[in-house]
């Protein structure tokens, strides 16, 4: 399973959401568990809760998907960069061939956007 935190589910799981905390605790203990913090979202998450970044980006289980050629493409075409930056991660890619899940706690942001989602509003 391959899920993509955007940047309100940074911040829930800051705030000790439950089911950001058991995806946090899958991708450390369970195999084939991935879990995805893209840098734009990142940002935007410790700009809406400071020290966010840090925390999430010292948990073993999160990987910190940077902002390669790629995603610098996809982002500079969006208004808003968290956004573009984690559908660009949530995408198929020849790793991922069915892409990823968005675990966001603002699933309504997410309506008409071409990916699947988990709602981690509790």
């Amino acid at each position: 399973m391959h899920v993509v935190l955007d940047d309100t589910a940074m911040v829930a799981a800051g705030r000790g959401n439950l089911l950001a905390s058991r995806l946090i605790h899958r991708a450390h203990a369970e195999p084939g568990w991935y879990l995805y913090a893209p840098a734009c979202a990142l940002v935007e998450a410790d700009r809406a809760r400071p020290g966010t970044a840090e925390h999430l980006a010292a948990l073993p289980g999160v990987t910190v998907l940077e902002l390669d050629l790629p995603a610098a493409l996809v982002v500079a075409t969006d208004t808003t960069w968290s956004q573009a930056h984690t559908r660009h991660a949530a995408a198929p890619t020849p790793e991922r061939p069915a892409g990823a899940v968005v675990a966001t706690a603002e699933p309504k942001r997410w309506t008409g956007e071409p990916v699947r989602i988990i709602d981690l509003t509790p």
